[in-house]
């Protein structure tokens, strides 16, 4: 991973960092293959990341599969993800690509049908994101107090819950993070379950195995 500012890698864009990420012009600019690596706008910063692993694309599929599988028991069943979709934070001028995002199935359809670039905020009711070795730590919650990650992100934006899978071999753990305080940039409430325990959603109704999830090998 690298990560552009104009402090550490000075680079002169035509028009602030977020602009250009909400045109999609960001990975032209930087010269990046589209399909190898993602751009984000996260404290400020343009960070890019390489595409993840393939243990990390089996806990995505995961739970994935657990909202289809919802919604192919109960046509009814009202959440449905997105997966390769941005995610547009326009109320603190930042853009995350979010490993899967949850929404009601109708506002997906909405924006499936006008072939949006990017959901809003308030289209979402939680992000999931999977650490990889190169950039856990813009993910988790930041080990010293005001330094900016996406989880403080996603607490600014009040993003009402969001689902970290650690894929860190120190320490892998799944949580569930929930009341966002935006005036603060965090989260009050968490869950947790190690890796092989049933992960119980109980605002959406699900229930997901994570048998076999592993950590990332070194």
């Amino acid at each position: 991973m690298s990560i552009t500012t104009t402090n550490e890698h000075p680079v002169k864009l035509p028009d602030t960092a977020h602009a250009m990420w909400e045109r999609g012009e960001l990975h032209d600019f930087l010269h990046l293959p589209h399909d190898n690596f993602s751009v984000e706008i996260i404290g400020g910063k343009i960070v890019v990341s390489p595409a993840p692993r393939a243990g990390h694309g089996r806990v995505i599929r995961g739970i994935y599969n657990a909202f289809r599988d919802a919604r192919v028991a109960d046509p009814q069943f009202p959440w449905d993800c997105a997966p390769m979709l941005d995610l547009n934070l326009t109320e603190i001028g930042e853009g995350y690509c979010p490993d899967l995002m949850v929404m009601q199935a109708e506002i997906l359809g909405v924006l499936e049908d006008e072939d949006e670039r990017y959901a809003r905020t308030d289209h979402v009711e939680m992000v999931v994101e999977v650490t990889s070795p190169s950039n856990a730590s813009n993910d988790r919650r930041p080990a010293e107090r005001g330094a900016p990650s996406k989880w403080t992100g996603y607490a600014r934006a009040e993003i009402p819950y969001y689902l970290l899978v650690d894929r860190d071999p120190k320490g892998p753990l799944i949580t569930l993070y929930s009341v966002p305080d935006p005036a603060a940039g965090a989260y009050l409430h968490s869950d947790t379950w190690e890796f092989g325990d049933t992960v119980t959603l109980e605002h959406f109704g699900l229930e997901i195995d994570t048998t076999g999830w592993a950590p990332w090998k070194d």
